[in-house]
């Protein structure tokens, strides 16, 4: 399953996206789910939560899901 996650600043890290995707339930649980798993970004292994993700990165969670970051477009300016 590929999906798209909407940045609503600059970035999101490793920890919030795994929280957004309901991978984990509290910030907390983060540290412990990537000592226990491998993660991808951009088709490096990451190991830390706080590792910044930003627009146009892919973030792979094996058994999960491949997720892309989009920033967020204001189109409310019209």
């Amino acid at each position: 399953m590929k999906e798209k996650i909407i940045l609503k600043s600059d970035y999101m890290t490793l920890g919030q996206v795994l929280k957004e995707v309901n991978v984990i339930s509290s910030g907390g649980q983060a540290k412990w789910y990537l000592a226990e798993n491998t993660i991808f970004i951009d088709g490096e292994p990451e190991n830390r939560r706080g590792r910044k993700i930003y627009d146009g990165m892919m973030i792979e969670i094996p058994e999960v899901g491949t997720f892309f970051m989009t920033k967020e477009h204001d189109d409310a300016s019209e």
